[in-house]
């Protein structure tokens, strides 16, 4: 199954449980102008009325803006050059934003019945060019993605 933007953002959403409020505070601290209704059309499934594909770049930002929102500001300086959002990107930016160890992320992992070695788990946070560097499929992100929702629904609030 081909993984949409569309159906990564509806699933991040879902697994922890962001109302409409906290994904547009995600968009507004990277100043991105997102009004609610567009990220409603965003959030539809492909065949309901009034549905919009998510771009790329709508992705990106909402994904740099949930690591603002549950971390806070970087003290670094901000990288305003553009960069391919992959599956790999996506899942490092996730672990980020919720702070996920490696342990926690095993854990997501196997509550989607994947089990990867810890050599396998690295090779997905590696850069492109590392020798060790495995592409995230489709397949194992969206694995990634289920387990998440397990782990919030298993965990309740993961929040202090």
């Amino acid at each position: 199954m081909k993984l949409t933007t569309n159906e990564i953002l509806f699933r991040i959403q879902k697994a922890l449980k962001l109302s409409l409020e906290d994904m547009l505070e995600a968009y507004k601290l990277e100043s991105y102008d997102m009004a609610s209704e567009h990220l409603n059309a965003l959030l539809k499934k492909r065949l309901d009325k009034g549905f919009e594909k998510c771009t790329y770049e709508e992705l990106g930002i909402f994904l740099d803006g949930l690591v603002t929102l549950k971390r806070g500001p970087s003290p670094k300086k901000p990288n305003d050059e553009a960069v391919e959002l992959t599956n790999n990107l996506i899942l490092k930016k996730l672990r980020i934003a919720l702070e996920l160890k490696e342990v926690e992320t095993e854990i997501i992992f196997g509550l989607a019945e994947v089990e990867l070695t810890k050599q396998q788990l690295a090779s997905l946070f590696r850069k492109e060019s590392h020798k060790n560097f495995k592409p995230c499929s489709d397949e194992l992100l969206m694995a990634f993605l289920e387990g998440l929702d397990e782990f919030y629904f298993i965990g309740g609030d993961m929040e202090e």
